[in-house]
């Protein structure tokens, strides 16, 4: 006998059908028939966020972490503008999030009706498909179509807009006949293969840029294996970070604007880039005019458009990062890069600043590290201490690390780090944020408390918004325009949400706070009272090559007359 559902009952159906068992969201007129909907369908978890954006980030946490498609909900109007944050987080970053709104029903589109947004023309530049669905009998492909595109090829966002009226209406369900055909991805020209296999074997002075490509196409074992063959010594970009093992001795460090003197040096001076799913931001290549001007490059990248988009390339090669390394390793012969290494090597430079009193950032992610035996996933905000942590956590397991790389979303790590806990619930996760970050979206706490989600909070207080304050120490002399941050007490706020609050103000408070915090079965924060005016260095200036590179504090300027 056939099933007739409604558009509210086929969309939950659907999801089941494409493996969903998660999502985030929060209800509201426009959604409400799928709200109704939602509990006939025990196998899909809600997770009730405190704010829309938390959703979408929360959904892209966990969209990183697993692989699959992470699934936000919103309603019309407020809510569905509220994702677009997270959304625009998701399309820089090339995370698989599938949005569902609902919109105002057909007859009242256009009429400016409580609650109407044109969703569709507001998310249209910062996804890879948004659509309106018009007519139910289209219900059901839409939304299997919305999850092929997010996960096929280059990983992005995809909204689909469904009116209140076509979720009321019922249609004769049809199951999927069978599994979705997935579109080939393309495959590297072999000339093409040829001619950078033949840079490889003649290059003195090559370097591999490692981005996020690698862990999005399970390409790190192939770039192991081709990084071994080859001896050459392998640079993770922000969101490559966990692509390849720090501990693994051809792991040389980040690049770019915060990135270690010797990494940009060695970018400066190779003669050869190797750069594997990675989009040449300019964050990673300061002044792209000075940007590496020995050095051919050969650009391994499943998207075409990013091929030459930024910088010249000499071998583009198109496809998959993991077979492409493969065919690489097969043409060459094994080699290494002995003087290469020396040559790097004789330009290191002290890795840390030293910072005033006693609580330093690599002491807090060490005891991070050490407390956990490595064994968690570390999600960082936006700010100098994005910066820490990318710089300082010892990454030494596969996709480990998390932030918001292209968009520099302030508010993400507490978000986001729910979706990561629900991705992988078996390990500590932790969410470090700025006392700025943190304010943005610190009412995801409840969020936590009510679904019993054991996340570990980390603030890093410096009573600043840190990484502006450091801009405005540089080059605004000193001029603290909006930056000096106010902050609620961190212990107290704690408290009211019913979870474990602690304050470290020493250096001999580190340990012993961290591991509280992972033993409590629940959710706890930590707050990390650090300098004020502390510093992430080196630092290339904006606008300046990867050789200008600042590597202490610029004199005060002098006081006038």
């Amino acid at each position: 006998m056939a099933e007739i559902l409604t558009g509210a009952q086929l969309m939950c159906r659907v999801l089941l059908e494409e493996g969903v068992d998660v999502m985030f969201g929060y209800p509201g007129g426009a959604i409400m028939p799928f709200y109704h909907a939602l509990p006939e369908f025990p196998g899909l978890r809600h997770i009730l966020v405190r704010h829309e954006q938390a959703a979408a980030h929360a959904a892209d946490g966990y969209a990183r972490a697993s692989g699959r498609a992470g699934v936000c909900v919103a309603t019309s109007g407020p809510g569905a503008t509220n994702l677009v944050t997270g959304l625009a987080c998701a399309y820089m970053d090339n995370s698989p999030v599938v949005a569902i709104t609902g919109q105002v029903s057909r007859p009242m589109m256009g009429r400016d009706a409580f609650q109407e947004t044109d969703i569709i023309g507001v998310t249209l530049p910062i996804t890879k498909w948004s659509v309106l669905v018009e007519d139910i009998s289209t219900l059901a492909d839409t939304m299997r179509r919305a999850f092929a595109v997010a996960l096929e090829g280059r990983p992005g966002p995809v909204l689909v807009d469904v009116p209140k009226d076509v979720q009321n209406q019922r249609i004769e369900y049809t199951p999927r006949a069978a599994a979705p055909v997935r579109r080939a991805t393309p495959v590297a020209d072999a000339a093409a293969l040829d001619a950078a296999a033949g840079l490889i074997a003649r290059a003195e002075r090559p370097l591999i840029l490692a981005g996020h490509g690698i862990i999005l196409g399970n390409a790190s074992e192939d770039l192991r294996i081709f990084a071994e063959h080859t001896g050459i010594p392998v640079i993770t970009t922000l969101l490559g970070i966990s692509a390849f093992p720090e501990d693994h001795p051809l792991h040389l460090g980040m690049p770019g604007m915060h990135g270690e003197v010797h990494v940009n040096r060695a970018i400066q001076h190779a003669d050869l880039l190797i750069a594997v799913g990675m989009r040449f931001d300019d964050r990673v290549t300061g002044n792209t005019a000075g940007f590496a001007r020995n050095a051919k490059i050969v650009h391994i990248e499943l998207d075409p458009t990013e091929i030459g988009k930024n910088v010249p390339v000499e071998v583009p090669l198109v496809g998959d990062a993991g077979p492409i390394l493969s065919a690489l390793t097969r043409a060459l012969a094994p080699r290494s890069c002995t003087s290469w290494w020396e040559e790097i090597d004789a330009s290191r430079r002290p890795q840390y600043e030293q910072f005033k009193g006693d609580i330093a950032p690599e002491a807090i992610l060490r005891a991070l590290h050490d407390a956990s035996g490595g064994r968690c996933s570390i999600v960082a905000d936006v700010g100098q201490h994005q910066m820490w942590v990318a710089k300082l956590f010892p990454y030494r397991r596969l996709n480990t690390h998390f932030s918001s790389g292209g968009l520099g979303a302030m508010g993400f790590a507490v978000p986001a780090a729910i979706g990561v806990h629900l991705a992988r619930p078996d390990e500590p996760v932790w969410a470090i944020s700025g006392d700025g970050g943190f304010q943005m979206n610190m009412q995801e706490m409840a969020t936590m408390v009510q679904e019993g989600l054991p996340i570990k909070l980390a603030i890093f207080n410096n009573g600043y918004l840190g990484m502006v304050r450091q801009w405005q120490q540089f080059f605004h002399g000193r001029r603290y325009s909006a930056t000096p941050i106010w902050s609620p007490d961190y212990v107290k706020l704690a408290e009211a949400y019913g979870i474990a609050g602690y304050r470290v103000e020493q250096g001999v408070q580190i340990a012993g706070a961290v591991e509280a915090a992972l033993r409590d079965p629940g959710p706890a924060l930590i707050e990390f009272v650090i300098e004020q005016e502390a510093n992430v260095y080196p630092m290339i200036p904006p606008g300046a090559s990867l050789s200008e590179v600042i590597e202490t504090a610029p004199a005060p300027e002098p006081a006038s007359a």
